[in-house]
């Protein structure tokens, strides 16, 4: 992959009050935001060699990909993680997404309307699953890798109603029928993988399945065999077999 073919972008972002790395690799094609796990820089998913694997595809020119650090991870993992300020950061994170990194985004690829796939790995997993829940009018993919849904478990505090809306294993069985954001993510798609090796939680990809199956939303569980753990080396299989497959239709 050609270094002309790497941007990095840092801002000061308003709705987080902090400085956010982005990372661009490619020159044309399908806009796709990753979401690092947990604590993750931007730059992870270079050094875990993930763009390694993407290479033909990102040369080929059938996909830019962009990555953005971890802020909510950071601030849980690192900072505080008690639950009011945790959904302070996370829906401060979820504006900053729709407010300044698909604007900007969108101007790169000098398309207005450019339609975004979003996937991310373990905790990434879920901040690719809640934008597209959250934003169906802006994503049209999902891909979650060995994803980690029920965070709560990672935060001090009962659930409130913050995080009810910020966890669509929640907020998604109680939207209203006649919603239009249903009726919007009922023309997406969702895909959850995972392995059945160490440290992989199959339970939580199938609880996704049925949560979004119970409402009509497209989805399909891909599991992957006892040989593959919750690590890069799976990741880097699954994603460009699946980006491939969903770039062809």
């Amino acid at each position: 992959m050609s270094n002309a073919d790497r941007v990095t972008d840092t801002w000061h972002s308003p709705r987080l009050d902090r400085e956010v790395q982005v990372v661009r690799w490619g020159h044309a094609g399908t806009p796709v935001i990753f979401f690092p796990t947990a604590a993750g820089d931007a730059e992870e998913v270079e050094r875990f060699l993930m763009l390694d694997a993407l290479a033909p595809l990102v040369d080929a020119g059938r996909l830019r990909f962009y990555s953005v650090d971890s802020v909510p991870g950071q601030v849980w993992l690192t900072e505080d993680n008690t639950m009011p300020n945790a959904m302070k950061v996370q829906h401060a994170f979820d504006a900053f997404i729709v407010e300044e990194l698909v604007p900007a985004i969108r101007t790169d690829c000098g398309d207005p309307d450019v339609e975004i796939i979003v996937t991310g790995a373990s905790i990434g997993a879920y901040n690719a699953l809640a934008s597209i829940c959250r934003h169906p009018d802006l994503f049209s993919h999902a891909i979650c890798l060995s994803g980690t849904f029920e965070l709560s478990k990672f935060l001090q505090g009962d659930m409130d109603e913050s995080w009810h809306r910020a966890s669509p294993l929640h907020f998604i069985p109680d939207l209203a029928e006649d919603d239009p954001g249903l009726a919007q993510l009922r023309q997406r798609f969702v895909l959850l993988a995972h392995g059945t090796g160490r440290w992989e939680s199959p339970e939580e990809s199938w609880s996704v399945a049925a949560c979004l199956g119970g409402r009509g939303i497209p989805n399909r569980v891909d599991e992957w065999g006892e040989e593959w753990d919750h690590d890069w080396p799976v990741w880097r299989e699954m994603l460009p077999q699946f980006l491939d497959e969903i770039l062809q239709t």
